[in-house]
């Protein structure tokens, strides 16, 4: 069985933003502006994502 995944893209700074918005983006594996990661779509990964989801891009594959 293929998983389905998530292209996600930091394209806002997470500066200045709370620590647990921080923490989401980190825990996504991103780690710098305009880094692209691709995550596997389970429901602790889409959390994460609508926690932070004004700072990102995501393309779903």
């Amino acid at each position: 069985m293929a998983s389905k995944e998530i292209k996600i893209t930091l394209i806002k700074s997470p500066a200045g933003r709370i620590a647990r918005h921080r923490a989401c983006v980190r825990g996504l594996g991103l780690r710098r502006m305009h880094h692209t990661v691709t995550v596997i779509d389970t429901p602790e990964n889409r959390g994460m994502i609508n926690k932070v989801v004004d700072m990102l891009a995501i393309e779903e594959s």
